[in-house]
């Protein structure tokens, strides 16, 4: 059954939607754009960490890796060397929500695309091997390394999450997991989790591009059609938080980084309410660009925090209150407590000072112009409806998104900033480079 959308041009997303769903659960997601012969491809699996039981950290990013690595009809390697042989480019990320898959091809290769990702829906566990496996895990170890241990202020995120959220949270672990879990797991314990979650009722396919929905329909059920859904998937672990933290956290840490920084961090809103609508506007606000109030206090004001390395961003997670991130990394010769206490006065300022009209008409222009750079391209689209249509259950919820980040008001912002950045509801992550131990050290 085919249920048409099409937003008109002064929403969030003037093309056309049109979506079905086959008898195996699998909804699919089209959006015509005929201006050029080029598709996307993207597949949401409604899997990400906050699915992972306890011993099973890591395991929607390992299916990441594994997900390339061959299946019945498909070679290792060979997914990439079609895609890319045929003119296209692929890839894939995990994040704490979901897991997606997608390549942007020639319209003439839509099919193969097709055939690919479902030859991997279906056909990856019975071509799954202890040696793919054992090789794999050895790739997320040394990921691990290059990008979160062996990097300065790398693992900043691993700890904010543990510190934002209590021990059991769906959002307590990262993405990457646990090493200790990857190597404990059998070769039968990773094929029953890809059995239980990488299945048609669990996933979103979305093409855009030049594509008729009709032509797509007919391949989706061609190469996806035969494909068994899963009989009893597990629900996430429910995310539900009674409101911000009541007693502030901090940690420090001293390691080889290049100067002193400080993370930030808040719990606010669900990814998707009016309240982190508010969110995200109050994050532009405050610490992004060159206009916004931690750079003009903090960088060209005090000038205690380096301009490049200042900031605030809302991470959009929908399942749970979504964190908000405010970073600035001390000059030389400035104390790590003048910072803080710089910090501080700017995030609390929100309250105090509410925003002006230019500090809000530049934080909307910002978020516009993102916003629409986003959807520039037929990846990007497919992503962003992938996204809806998994989250909030229907794609065409995202032509709302942008015009109600235009009706956030000063006094939404304040209000959000009342309610999220307490101080006593403040994560505070601190690095300190290992020779101001050393320096302490000889003073005393």
């Amino acid at each position: 059954m085919t249920s048409p959308s099409a937003p008109v041009v002064t929403t969030g997303y003037p093309w056309p939607i049109e979506t079905t769903r086959l008898a195996n659960g699998l909804r699919v997601v089209v959006s015509s754009d005929r201006s050029s012969p080029v598709v996307c491809v993207n597949l949401w699996y409604d899997v990400g960490s906050r699915h992972e039981p306890d011993g099973q950290t890591g395991f929607a990013h390992l299916f990441e890796h594994l997900m390339f690595e061959g299946s019945v009809h498909v070679q290792k390697t060979e997914h990439m060397r079609l895609v890319q042989g045929n003119g296209g480019s692929l890839n894939a990320t995990t994040n704490p929500d979901r897991t997606n898959y997608f390549e942007t091809m020639p319209s003439e290769h839509l099919e193969l695309a097709l055939w690919l990702e479902a030859d991997r829906m279906g056909g990856l566990v019975p071509a799954l091997t202890q040696e793919t496996l054992d090789n794999q895990r050895e790739v997320v170890k040394n990921e691990r390394r290059q990008r979160y241990d062996n990097v300065p202020y790398g693992d900043a995120w691993l700890r904010l999450l543990e510190l934002l959220y209590p021990a059991g949270h769906p959002y307590h672990h990262a993405t990457i997991g646990s090493m200790e879990d990857l190597n404990a797991a059998s070769l039968a314990t990773f094929k029953a989790f890809h059995q239980q979650y990488y299945a048609p009722n669990n996933c979103v396919l979305t093409v855009v591009g030049d594509a008729e929905p009709q032509q797509v329909y007919a391949l989706a059920e061609k190469y996806f059609g035969a494909l068994a859904p899963a009989p009893d998937i597990p629900p996430a672990p429910p995310g539900h938080l009674a409101g911000p933290a009541t007693t502030p956290v901090r940690e420090t840490v001293t390691a080889a980084v290049p100067a002193a920084r400080l993370y930030v961090a808040h719990r606010t809103h669900p990814f998707g309410t009016k309240g982190y609508d508010a969110v995200t506007v109050l994050a532009t606000v405050l610490g992004n660009g060159r206009g916004s109030r931690l750079y003009q206090r903090l960088a060209d004001g005090k000038r205690i925090a380096q301009p490049d390395y200042i900031g605030s961003y809302g991470v959009d997670l929908a399942h749970a209150p979504a964190p908000i991130i405010i970073t600035a990394t001390a000059k030389d010769g400035v104390a790590v407590d003048d910072l803080e206490q710089g910090l501080a006065e700017v995030v609390d300022s929100l309250v105090s000072e509410p925003v002006t009209e230019d500090e809000l008409g530049r934080a909307k222009a910002m978020l516009t112009t993102a916003w629409w750079r986003s959807l520039s391209t037929v990846g990007g689209r497919a992503d962003t409806l992938g996204r809806y249509a998994t989250q909030f259950g229907d794609p065409a919820t995202v032509a709302y998104r942008l015009p109600q980040w235009l009706a956030i008001t000063a006094d939404d912002v304040t209000e959000a900033a009342a309610y999220a950045l307490r101080p006593e509801s403040r994560v505070t992550l601190t690095y300190l480079p290992e020779e101001t131990e050393s320096k302490e050290g000889e003073k005393a």
